[in-house]
């Protein structure tokens, strides 16, 4: 293994030994620089903050969050993503187990019809509903809307992480009585356990954030009054006071998709056997089966979609001309293809500390990223500018920061991926490489890069998606004369000129899908791999 089996049989027992132990024991310097790091990139937000709000004193920052409407909005908000979440988790893993466990007909053109509501912007699936049905508004309206926007970031860890397990966990599960119910309830879903937990915190915190949405369905969350109190310029340091309760919101989520994770390990000793799990005969019921995942993706992809092109065909004399649409594409590709590498590169050390050296310390550091998730992107774009003003001037209003904002906000999209990744493979192999005389960046990149590359795919597409779709961010930190996809929709859609819009959406989700069907490749891949 490596060029260095001679080596590694040539060498003493206790020597070897002796090496798996220093290897356990080290603590690489540069991995918690990087991840230290990348936790105080990611807490900068939380300090614009806290700085705004001193401001209004202890006093009148309790009159400001004990008002009523404050309440209301916390009701509100609890109550949508309580909704959302559940509905998403039942309709990620149900989809995922469908696909992946059972003989379904079609299933490759399944596995990409479910996934392509992703490629789709949560505020251009909303216009694309209240385009077609005015009336459609308040809690139910948001509830259908985001659901059906954000299942797939629960389907895609968890069709992963079903295409990871070992088989020989579920034939042993048969082997002593249990019925295909008992081997999902006691054998599979516990080793899911990770994957639907960050796909349902990553549910969680979009909805915390989340604005184009419900301010297009009215209704009413915190996102949407900090929004309106920072429009408005009344008053900065209520609207800040106001985001904090969204950072208290995403501790508690944190911390609960902590406890509810536990100290379970999930990786193998071994590679497994490399064959597909048995599937079941669906029978009869592959007709209610497809029969539900057509109207999923009817609901899901044909509304957007269909009111997408029925604007597209009426038209609009007030499109702007195809060259600031080639222009808008390409400055959404470099900032999403910049962004992906980026949030990717710097989830790497966090995620490998959290997963590999699991301590108080590494889960503090890989529970601070979060905190940004949760919070709009408007209040993102204001804390870069903030620090650009005071510290960075030089990077003001240019592409640098917009990148690192989007790094920021979607860095908890490539950790649930890369981590539920890097629980799966085996850490005895990295040992084993260490213990052969192989430095950690060698055994880091010939030996665990290519076991979470289903990871590190997800993670990258996962970003991608996510900043292309980014709106109010990149709204107040582009650099002056450059549009986005986004900020252009967003414009006409504003003013309810729905077909000068509908172009910019278009491409949008022509460019959105390409990650998407690549994504799905790549966990086809990695099946065709086991069934091999």
């Amino acid at each position: 293994m490596w060029g260095c089996s001679n080596a590694a049989m040539s060498a003493p027992p206790s020597s070897r030994v002796a090496r798996l132990g220093r290897f356990r024991k080290r603590q690489p310097l540069l991995t918690w620089a990087s991840a230290f790091l990348v936790a105080l990139l990611g807490l900068l937000p939380l300090v614009f903050l806290v700085d705004q709000a001193s401001g209004l004193g202890w006093t009148r920052a309790v009159h400001v969050l004990w008002r009523p409407r404050v309440r209301m909005l916390l009701v509100n908000t609890i109550e949508l993503s309580s909704a959302v979440t559940v509905g998403s988790a039942i309709l990620g893993v149900a989809v995922a187990w469908c696909l992946e466990r059972t003989h379904l007909p079609g299933r490759r053109v399944w596995a990409v019809l479910v996934v392509l509501p992703v490629t789709i912007p949560e505020f251009v699936g909303a216009s694309g509903w209240v385009s077609i049905f005015p009336s459609l508004e308040g809690f139910p309206a948001a509830v259908l809307v985001m659901t059906l926007a954000l299942y797939p970031l629960v389907y895609l860890p968890v069709a992963g992480a079903l295409r990871g397990l070992d088989p020989a966990l579920e034939e042993t599960g048969r082997s002593l009585g249990l019925g295909t119910w008992g081997v999902f309830r006691r054998v599979i879903l516990p080793q899911l356990r990770p994957a639907v937990l960050g796909g349902c915190l990553v549910v969680s915190l979009y909805l915390l954030a989340e604005y184009g949405s419900f301010a297009l369905v009215r209704y009413a969350t915190f996102t949407t009054e900090i929004f309106t109190e920072y429009r408005l310029g009344l008053d900065p340091a209520a609207a800040a006071a106001l985001s904090l309760v969204l950072v208290a919101l995403c501790a508690a989520l944190v911390t609960g998709e902590l406890f509810a994770r536990g100290k379970a390990r999930y990786s193998r000793i071994g590679l497994g056997a490399p064959r597909a799990a048995r599937k079941q005969r669906l029978g009869k019921g592959a007709f209610p089966v497809v029969g539900g995942l057509a109207a999923l993706v009817v609901l899901s992809l044909g509304v957007p979609l269909g009111a997408l092109g029925y604007w597209l065909i009426r038209g609009s004399s007030t499109t702007l001309p195809s060259s600031s649409i080639l222009s808008a594409a390409a400055h959404t590709l470099g900032y999403g293809i910049a962004a992906a590498l980026l949030t990717t590169t710097l989830a790497l050390p966090v995620a490998h500390l959290a997963v590999r050296r699991r301590s108080w310390l590494s889960t503090s550091i890989e529970r601070s990223t979060y905190v940004a998730r949760a919070l709009p992107g408007l209040v993102v774009g204001l804390a870069f500018i903030y620090f650009c003003i005071r510290f960075a001037r030089p990077l003001y209003q240019t592409s640098t920061v917009v990148i690192l904002a989007y790094a920021v906000m979607f860095i908890p999209l490539a950790l649930v991926a890369v981590q539920s990744a890097l629980a799966q493979s085996p850490p005895r192999l990295e040992e084993v490489g260490r213990s052969l005389g192989r430095s950690p960046f060698v055994v880091f990149f010939r030996v665990t890069l290519p076991l979470i590359g289903p990871g590190l795919a997800a993670a990258l597409a996962l970003v991608f998606l996510s900043s292309v779709h980014e709106l109010t961010a990149t709204l107040l930190l582009r650099p002056t004369g450059v549009e986005t996809l986004t900020t252009q929709f967003w414009v006409y859609t504003s003013s309810l000129a729905y077909g000068a819009a509908a172009p910019y959406a278009a491409v949008l989700v022509a460019i959105s899908a390409i990650p998407a069907y690549l994504l799905v490749r790549r966990i086809d891949a990695l099946g065709s791999v086991g069934a091999e």
